[in-house]
């Protein structure tokens, strides 16, 4: 099938094939007829597989037919894009912008961290297709700059990942304001049971449509395993970007810090590379993945917030810097290359501590991903437990030293002399224990000295003092009296 078969107007026949495309992809072939005949659809379909065009160029056709059949599209906003980031939604500007081109549709995005003042000028001018985050775009409704009151079709593209960033919410009170009556295309990669209850709300008497589940990664896609100790996961990566074969790639890290890190490093070996995420700018996003497209840099380190939405032609290259912890994500990120029927490799780097992952995701997308042992930092003693055994060397077992008097030196507690009663309370570092003779009585010494428990409380001797009255009773029944330190 191509696309001159699919009933598609010149227009954007044309605009489609000056994008080179001529055979639509599975979820296109099938989504496309049935978003024209005005049903709903529920689609599912992984990353990189097309969907975008499948809902664009269907819904381009439809304003465009009201369009040329003089019905009043105009009063509003006709056709709604929500996304959960922003470049997934100047990614979907861009594909209306490329589709629509010979259709006179007018189109905008928004999205946050950037002034409103643009976005809120370009509204008022009237737009009919707006694609939005739902944070923005639920901003500016409060704000009454925006208002879903004659929308027709809307659109929830990577549903699943809306879920993922706690935007369900957000979306759910953008649902409470657009009209009962219009036409709903629901789209995610995987259909956990949050997003199958949400669709069951929206969704009326849809279509499924379901191609290549996202446990089935792209067969084209060479998938590579390296066993590295992290220490030597950016040695290893220089080492593997020293091929010039390797025009453009994209690495991805599990934090923002580890991005920048990654990016620091590659520069130092004199490889242009730039990083990418949410502490970033988005003008500085946006001019780190156009200096990509236009070859200025090679490598883009990037966090999970490209892992969709970015598409980047003849990406050659994806680098599994750190695997994630959920397997998904790990189909979302190879699915960076291998796009639009090319070819593409994905290299995993897995240390110690990341197998119990790599197990998760060979079980998922049910292959194991062959093992390259050639490379100059191989991982030793895989089957410990310790990322760094191998690096550090095994422990040793001798006994702790001791500092100071060799143990065998050392007097045993029984062995000690016996410390007078001013050493008991003290410290006896410093001090000899007084082994003199004890001195003779003196005459004038007659009478027996008087015995502790006599002793007046109002004066107490050296080294006691009286916890009160004398006689009070203490549990032995004699009187209590507690010793003190001056």
């Amino acid at each position: 099938m191509k696309f001159d078969e699919l009933w598609l107007i010149a227009p954007i026949l044309k605009a489609v094939s000056e994008q080179g495309y001529t055979v639509p992809t599975p979820i296109q072939a099938q989504s496309i007829p049935v978003v024209l005949s005005g049903k709903d659809v529920f689609g599912c379909a992984q990353t990189g597989t097309g969907k975008t065009a499948s809902f664009a160029i269907p819904t381009l056709q439809i304003l465009y037919n009201q369009k040329a059949n003089r019905q009043p599209i105009h009063n509003g906003i006709q056709t709604l894009i929500l996304t959960p980031t922003r470049e997934l939604a100047i990614q979907i500007g861009e594909s209306f912008a490329a589709y629509g081109k010979y259709t006179g549709l007018k189109h905008t995005v928004i999205f946050g961290g950037v002034s409103q003042v643009p976005q809120v000028k370009t509204l008022r001018a009237g737009v009919d297709i707006l694609v939005a985050t739902p944070g923005r775009l639920l901003d500016l409704m409060n704000q009454k700059h925006v208002s879903l009151a004659s929308l027709k079709i809307l659109i929830l593209d990577e549903a699943d990942r809306m879920l993922d960033m706690w935007f369900i919410h957000d979306v759910k009170k953008i649902l409470s304001k657009v009209p009962n009556k219009r036409q709903t295309l629901f789209f995610s990669a995987t259909m956990p049971s949050a997003i199958l209850d949400l669709a069951k709300n929206i969704l009326h008497d849809p279509v499924k449509i379901t191609v290549t589940p996202v446990s089935s990664t792209v067969e084209i896609i060479q998938q590579q395993l390296y066993m590295v100790g992290k220490t030597d996961k950016k040695n290893l990566l220089i080492h593997l970007l020293k091929d010039p074969t390797i025009e453009s790639a994209i690495v991805f890290t599990k934090t923002k810090h580890g991005a920048n890190k990654v990016s620091d490093v590659l520069e130092a070996a004199n490889i242009k590379a730039a990083a990418i995420h949410g502490n970033k700018s988005q003008n500085a996003r946006q001019l780190a993945l156009a200096n990509l497209k236009s070859k200025k840099i090679r490598v883009l380190v990037a966090t999970d917030i490209a892992a969709r939405g970015i598409d980047i032609d003849q990406l050659s290259h994806v680098f599994i810097f750190d695997i994630p912890t959920e397997p998904e994500t790990y189909v979302h990120r190879i699915g960076r290359t291998g796009r639009a029927g090319a070819s593409g490799v994905a290299i995993v780097f897995c240390d110690h501590d990341e197998k119990k992952y790599l197990n998760d995701i060979t079980k998922l997308i049910k292959q194991e991903i062959p093992l390259i042992n050639d490379h100059p930092y191989p991982l030793i003693h895989t089957n410990s437990s310790h990322s760094q055994t191998a690096e550090r060397g095994p422990k040793s077992h001798e006994p702790r030293r001791s500092f100071g008097r060799p143990q065998a030196d050392r007097p045993s507690r029984d062995s000690r002399p016996q410390r007078e009663w001013w050493s008991a309370s003290r410290p006896s570092q410093g001090r000899v224990p007084d082994t003199r003779a004890p001195r003779a009585a003196h005459p004038s010494e007659s009478r027996a000295p008087r015995s502790q428990d006599t002793r007046s409380p109002s004066r107490p001797s050296h080294g006691w003092r009286s916890s009160g009255s004398s006689d009070r009773p203490s549990r032995d029944g004699s009187a209590a009296r507690k010793p003190f330190r001056r």
